[in-house]
């Protein structure tokens, strides 16, 4: 077995189920005589690390845990040592960058305060930003002189986006999709009862998940994701094209009051669609830790429902109502739901057998089938070109797909069709 001092623990941004990582991996250090650490904040406080003006102290930058701090633990909401957006890796763009004090700065000193709190061994909570962040701790090691100590990495994968490669779901993703999906139902039955129309807008920067399990269990009329923004009719010079995007949730409406006297509904939408937008869009917005755009200032959803109102009066010659909702920040620190429990408990598990019971570095830990863990190395994930992870997609065509696009509403034209408006018998000439 490999004698260790100290392990330690921090987490990217927040998801449910993340104290059942934690809770299971230092409870398994601990009851096998190890002592586990649990850095507050993500790497917050260690990239600012400084021998003498910054050390970093038990209780304020980090928490020694104990079985206390565990009980209880597996079920609760939010993250017990917090998460924040942090990302000492922010100025390496190329392997080169690697090799420069200025650029690794920041690199160095979490490997720097690490060393000084003499840990043997660092496991990340985290997504596609944590993991590079973790594959860089590893690749800036091995920059230094023959003998440094070696601290080796393991990482967990942790997205409510679900969007990391190899694994089949990411813990919080279920959890999330349930929050969401109970939400568009509540808004399902106002559209009902008001006659009215909702655009709800999830989480998912860079891939569809969440939106497609959102629409499928929360009975959503159609979904758009990014996996779709790319469809010639909703482009326009290879952006989105937000009049077309409108165009066609105002030809669903058409569509269902007319084939099916339906005269409300929910469509969903992925908040990344908006970084499919012409690149002007987005001239005056701010970038995050990450350099990413700022997707919930942007509000598509409530944008789009702007759009879709004005072009549904434009095409029918009357009014409806249609609300834009954003939906994200709800679910992040839920109560888990089960699955995740169970999901996050044994992702918690193997990051301790990934390092004392098989002694590895620089690897994810994963799972198939029915739980069983999985061990992949970080160069089997990490894009050699782009330095990080690539987004797993939904697949056009795969049966999960094609769920979605079953169970929702088939758009079609109507132009020049005569369009019954409701009870009375009304018709209306559609422009």
């Amino acid at each position: 077995m490999f004698h260790a001092i100290r392990w330690s623990i921090l987490v990217g941004g927040p998801a449910p189920a993340a104290n059942s990582v934690i809770g299971a991996c230092a409870a398994a250090f601990l009851q096998n005589g190890h002592e586990c650490v649990g850095f507050f904040h993500g790497y917050s406080n260690l990239q600012e690390y400084h021998p003498v003006s910054h050390r970093l102290l038990p209780d304020t930058h980090y928490r020694v845990f104990t079985e206390r701090d565990l009980r209880g633990l597996r079920n609760s909401q939010g993250i017990i040592i917090g998460t924040a957006r942090a990302n000492p890796g922010k100025t390496i763009k190329t392997h080169e960058d690697l090799l420069g004090a200025e650029k690794t700065k920041k690199l160095q000193n979490v490997y720097s305060a690490l060393v000084d709190l003499q840990i043997d061994a660092l496991i990340s909570i985290g997504g596609d930003d944590t993991l590079r962040t973790a594959n860089l701790i590893v690749q800036y090691q091995k920059t230094l002189p023959e003998g440094h100590p070696i601290i080796r990495v393991i990482h967990l994968p942790k997205t409510i986006d679900n969007d990391i490669p190899i694994v089949p779901f990411t813990f919080g993703y279920f959890t999330a999709v349930d929050i969401f999906a109970k939400i568009t139902l509540n808004l399902r039955a106002d559209a009902l009862a008001t006659s009215s129309y909702y655009i709800i807008e999830t989480m998912g920067r860079k891939a569809g998940w969440l939106a497609y399990g959102t629409a499928i269990a929360g009975e959503a009329n159609a979904v758009i994701s990014v996996e779709d923004a790319r469809q010639a009719n909703l482009t326009t010079g290879g952006d989105l094209d937000l009049d077309k995007l409108s165009g066609y949730i105002v030809d669903l409406m058409i569509t269902r009051e007319k084939k099916y006297e339906k005269h409300y509904g929910t469509v969903v939408l992925a908040e990344g669609l908006a970084e499919c937008l012409p690149p002007s869009t987005f001239k005056d917005s701010a970038l995050d830790e990450h350099g990413h755009v700022s997707l919930g200032k942007i509000d598509l959803g409530k944008l789009v429902a702007e759009r879709v109102a004005a072009g549904f009066e434009k095409k029918v010659g009357r009014p409806k109502k249609v609300t834009g909702v954003q939906l994200g920040y709800e679910a992040r620190c839920a109560a888990p739901h089960a699955f995740d429990v169970m999901l996050g408990s044994q992702l918690g598990v193997g990051g301790y057998k990934a390092l004392v019971e098989h002694g590895l570095d620089a690897h994810m830990v994963s799972t198939s089938g029915q739980l069983a863990l999985d061990y992949v190395p970080f160069e089997h994930i990490i894009n050699k070109d782009t330095m990080r992870s690539d987004v797993r997609f939904i697949e056009p065509g795969s049966d999960f797909h094609k769920l979605a696009r079953f169970l929702e509403t088939r758009v079609e034209k109507f132009e020049g069709e005569t369009l019954r408006l409701g009870p009375r018998d009304e018709t209306l000439t559609l422009k």
